[in-house]
This record gives C-alpha cells, structure tokens and sequence, in this order.
C-alpha cells in the first residue's frame, strides 16, 4: 500500500483526500515508480473542478513526477530498475509516493539535474519548449508578449525568448511579480492592475504589434491578445487560468488583421516518445547551460495539496511548486 491523493468528486480543493492505494505489480510495458518529488500544475485544478474531465473518478491527479524506477513489467526497454526518471503529460497519477506509469512515457534524468527541480521543471519546461521553438518559432530580434510572466512556465518562457534574442514583454500582477519577472528574462514588465497591456504593447513595438503573443490566463486577457498582434499574427491559448474563452466568432480573426489561433497542449507535441525525448533534451541542455533557471520556489508534504492548490488559484505562487511524498 502506499499513500495518494484521490479525488471521488469535483469540487474545491477540499475534495483532495488523501487515502491508502494498492499499486500492485507492472504489466507489460510499465514501471513502478517509487516517487520523490510531484510536479502542481494549472491543469490539475482543471481535473478536481471537472473542467477537463477525467476518465473515471476515484481518480489519483497530477501529470508531472520524478523519482525512481523499482520494477519493470514484461517488455520494457527504455528503462532499468535503479535509474532516476521524470515525467509529464497522460495517465494522470502524480500525486502518490508509489505509482504505476507507462514506460514509454519516462526521460531519464542526468546526473546534474535533481528530482525536486526536474518535478518543477517538466511539465512547464517542455511546454516552453513547444511554445518557443514549435508552435511558433521565436527568432532573434522579434518582440513577444507573454502572460503570466511570473508563473510557471511565463519564468522559463521569458528566459528562454531572452536567450533566443527576442525581446520580452509580460504582464504580472503586481509590483513584485514585475521584478521577479525582469530578474527572469522580461525587458518590460507589464502590471495589467495598473496599465492597459494593449496600450502599452502598441507603444513598446511603435504602434505595429507582436508576432505572437502566448496567453495561459484566458478569458480575461483573450480578446486584449487579439488586439496586441500585429496582421498575420499568432495568437497561442495554452491554458485559461482565469476561466474558459467564450465562444468566438473567427470573423474577428479576419478583422483584427487575418490572425491564426491555435490551442496546443503538450500531450500532442509529445506523443511520440522521439519528440518526448527531444523535447527533454533540448530543456535539458538551456538549464544545464544556465540560460534558463528552474525555481521551485514553493513545497508542500503532499499530504498539504489542498492548501497548494489554494495558494495557486489565489496567485500567491511564483514560479515552480513541488509535492513532496512521504513528508
């Protein structure tokens, strides 16, 4: 038996219990997966509220872990029983000390990256990763708008455009989050409580636009990205932290100036385990280089996750936050 956090049915964060769970033995082309570290993401508060269902409910979350590998089912190639491995994306189940995963799913990990920063790391590092490099190829001397600046992925994004040559602007919500956001990559800190971010991204770029803007937030800040972009530019949706986009009309695309749309997600970019592995090894190679610094600025016991998913949708978290089984 080992502990996990189950929910049996959507809610707020008090619904996350945590229970005694049976892990038993891999099948064929499994690991058991003795877990240190537990990446907390957006998308989980999405699976506890119902807003992106679940196969089935009691059901364990969390779609990003590190640890190590116990024991391997029949057919399994891509990793050994004693090595260090990390994770993100399909089955859900990272809230547990003892899981089951597909092996397939596993990037080793190198010596010099440790289980709690690549639990931070995962998740939102291959997500920058497609962003930056994938869905829209950010190039020396572009100018870029991201939202969320200050979150997860917004800190690696920013550093990330930095190291590539562009020039960053990010909105944050208050004044600490704009120095925690320049001190990361961002050349201008946007603080939408205090300035309108479409003004001040028409001023920074002289009235043109950006080529793309990347927005996690949703339906605050949606329409707004719209009118950032310049003609024939990217709008990418990659996460509604402040709730659903309203149905659109995608004449407005034609208006604002023959704009695309798109809505990733990282289960896509990765579900062939040869982009999984790219993926991780291009992230890989900018934190080890130090172009790009993972924080994980925040830890719970995972037996505290209600109060980590409160802290998250409150915006009291920066950065990277990990789950500590077994503490």
């Amino acid at each position: 038996m080992a502990k996990a956090i189950r929910i049996h049915e959507h809610g707020g964060p008090e619904v996350l219990r945590l229970e005694e769970v049976e892990v038993g033995e891999p099948g064929p082309g499994e690991v058991r997966l003795r877990q240190t570290a537990v990446g907390l993401n957006f998308i989980d508060v999405y699976h506890r509220t119902g807003l992106y269902p679940l196969p089935a409910l009691p059901a364990v979350l969390g779609m990003e872990g590190a640890g190590v590998v116990e024991a391997v089912g029949e057919g399994v190639t891509e990793v050994r029983p004693g090595d260090r491995v990390a994770y993100a994306g399909l089955p859900v189940g990272a809230y547990a000390e003892v899981r089951l995963i597909p092996a397939h799913r596993l990037v080793p990990l190198p010596d010099d990256i440790d289980d709690v920063q690549a639990a931070g790391v995962m998740l939102q590092g291959m997500t920058a990763q497609y962003l930056l490099r994938r869905t829209y190829r950010v190039q020396a001397g572009e100018t870029i708008l991201v939202h969320a600046a200050a979150g997860g992925v917004g800190l690696i994004l920013c550093q990330w455009a930095r190291h590539l040559g562009a020039t960053v602007i990010g909105t944050v919500g208050s004044a600490e989050k704009a120095e925690l956001a320049r001190a990361h990559g961002c050349h201008h800190p946007v603080n939408y409580r205090e300035e309108d971010f479409v003004a001040r991204v028409r001023e920074l770029t002289g009235g043109e636009g950006v080529p793309v803007v990347y927005d996690s937030v949703g339906r605050d800040t949606f329409m707004g990205s719209l009118d950032c972009l310049r003609p024939l530019g990217m709008m990418v949706s990659f996460g509604q932290a402040s709730g659903p986009v309203p149905p659109l009309d995608i004449g407005v695309l034609a208006q604002k100036g023959s704009l695309y749309l798109t809505r990733p997600t990282l289960m896509t970019y990765t579900a062939r385990r040869e982009d999984l592995l790219a993926s991780a090894r291009e992230l890989f190679e900018v934190v080890r280089s130090g172009a790009v610094r993972i924080e994980v600025r925040q830890t719970y016991p995972l037996a505290e996750a209600a109060q980590a998913h409160r802290d998250l949708e409150a915006r009291r978290t920066t950065g990277s936050t990990v789950l500590i089984p077994g503490c």
